[in-house]
């Protein structure tokens, strides 16, 4: 069965020949050696998929009594660390944390949060949801509750729900209605019917979006963002304008994330490590494409003039090529 965690514009794809007790043996002693062998940890953990690293950390804890994970870190350190973690994690489990960390001390990453519901199916929002609950013991709508309000509060519990239509078919009729109730919402009422918004923008499909913002234009002469821009704030805002450039091109919100995170004074290595490993095997090819045509130098080299070390040969290697 194919999971719903790979698409077919990945970077990192399953290795052939692929032993996972030679893998479990070669990383055992990477870790035990005197002073650890960084070369061959990353050379296998960035070659194999998510998939097949699991079954790595399985053999792993079978052959050695230990989790993967737990040695990584005990030996680690670092953002180097950080991400060797992510790379053995299942990506419903990962997710999890992210949210989880978004949320957690002072102040709420609301960057983070809105980037992880706006680009993740339904399908694998009900699996991280599960995942939330296995380990931290609470429901993911009862954390978004307690450290969000109002509309923004209202709209990321609909995401989390995992409510999203996911067909391909678009339909019309239902796109000419969605753009007039839009329209009759915001740009032609007094004050803005903000449920609405959070109703369309929330539950239809991205196809089905597309045709509606298509006919949003013919309706109000303007695009959808403006009036979203002109008629809402704050985090909402932000979350709305997230849903509508995911709906009109994912691979392209997703490297303007990269953009922000890698440019101008200190690295984000907390957005730079989930979107290089939880995009690695879905579209990371079309998100390197946009980055480059936006930006008009490659990932790859942005990634290469601002991190270093372990750390850079790990992010290069995931990134998988120069443009």
């Amino acid at each position: 069965m194919a999971s719903i965690w790979v698409g077919h514009r990945g970077t990192v794809h399953d290795y052939p020949g692929f032993s996972p007790s030679v893998d479990a043996e070669a990383i055992r002693k990477a870790i035990r050696g005197i002073g650890t062998d960084e070369k061959t940890l990353i050379s296998i953990l960035t070659e194999r998929t998510n998939a097949q690293r699991q079954r790595v950390v399985q053999e792993y804890q079978a052959a050695y009594g230990k989790e993967l994970k737990d040695d990584l870190k005990g030996d680690l350190s670092g953002h180097f660390k950080q991400l060797m973690v992510a790379l053995v994690t299942p990506p419903a489990v990962f997710d999890a944390k992210q949210l989880k960390k978004s949320m957690k001390g002072t102040g709420t990453s609301e960057h983070a949060l809105i980037e992880i519901l706006t680009t993740r199916t339904s399908r694998q929002m009900k699996e991280i949801s599960q995942a939330y609950y296995t380990v931290y013991k609470k429901s993911l709508g009862d954390d978004i509750s307690s450290e969000t309000s109002g509309d923004f509060r209202k709209a990321l519990l609909t995401l989390a729900d995992g409510r999203r239509d996911e067909s391909l078919k678009v339909d019309e009729q239902l796109a000419k209605k969605d753009a007039q109730i839009l329209y009759n919402a915001g740009e032609n009422r007094w004050g803005t019917d903000e449920d609405k918004f959070t109703e369309i923008l929330c539950l239809r499909s991205f196809p089905q979006l597309k045709l509606t913002f298509d006919e949003y234009r013919n309706i109000s002469q303007k695009d959808i963002e403006d009036s979203i821009k002109g008629e809402l704030s704050g985090h909402f805002e932000d979350l709305l304008l997230a849903i509508v450039h995911c709906a009109r091109n994912m691979p392209a919100f997703l490297a303007e994330r990269l953009h922000q995170a890698l440019k101008g004074a200190g690295t984000d290595e907390f957005t730079l490590n989930r979107i290089m490993v939880s995009r690695s095997e879905m579209d990371l090819l079309d998100i390197r494409a946009e980055f480059k045509k936006h930006y008009g130098y490659s990932l790859y080299s942005a990634i290469k003039s601002d991190t270093s070390g372990d750390y850079e040969i790990t992010l290069l290697k995931i990134c998988g090529g120069d443009d």
